[in-house]
């Protein structure tokens, strides 16, 4: 938890080129709860979407166009591998506000974990300094990294 407030302090005083992951199993419901936070003019680069369609995103409630965006974005860009199993992320809620986008995820997953592999493709193809921040916390192992373009990829061998 200290980390994660870091990281987020770190992305207040300094807005570049960042993206804070979180990634925190709960055992009791066998998923992974998970948190991404990016800048929403970043975002809108990088997911290519065209104007007229950025003009129907909608974070105030339930909508549908802007949670199929939503899902499509994180799948494409957020690859998570567990016992090198590739799992696919359910969308939670989302909020956007200051610039700063907000989502939940989910990720299923049952039995022992032995790895997870975290692959953050978000904006390493617009920026060279981009810093995808991650945090991955599964029992009693926690760690955090700094993906970049250049290494985008990670793997964490659970105790």
């Amino acid at each position: 938890m200290v980390r994660l407030l870091l990281f987020s302090l770190w992305l207040v005083s300094h807005p570049v080129h960042v993206s804070l992951l979180s990634i925190d199993y709960m055992p009791d419901q066998e998923k992974f709860k998970v948190f991404l936070r990016i800048y929403f003019d970043d975002f809108l680069l990088d997911s290519g979407i065209n104007n007229a369609d950025q003009k129907n995103l909608d974070f105030s409630g339930v909508n549908l166009f802007t949670r199929e965006v939503m899902a499509k974005y994180v799948n494409e860009r957020l690859k998570i591998s567990v016992n090198k199993r590739q799992i696919k992320a359910e969308l939670g809620e989302m909020d956007l506000s200051e610039n700063e986008l907000r989502m939940n995820l989910f990720f299923s997953s049952s039995g022992k974990i032995s790895t997870i592999t975290v692959k953050n493709l978000i904006m390493t193809s617009l920026y060279n300094d981009q810093a995808n921040m991650i945090i991955v916390k599964v029992n009693d192992f926690e760690e955090g990294v700094k993906l970049t373009a250049e290494e985008p990829e990670k793997t964490f061998g659970i105790n």
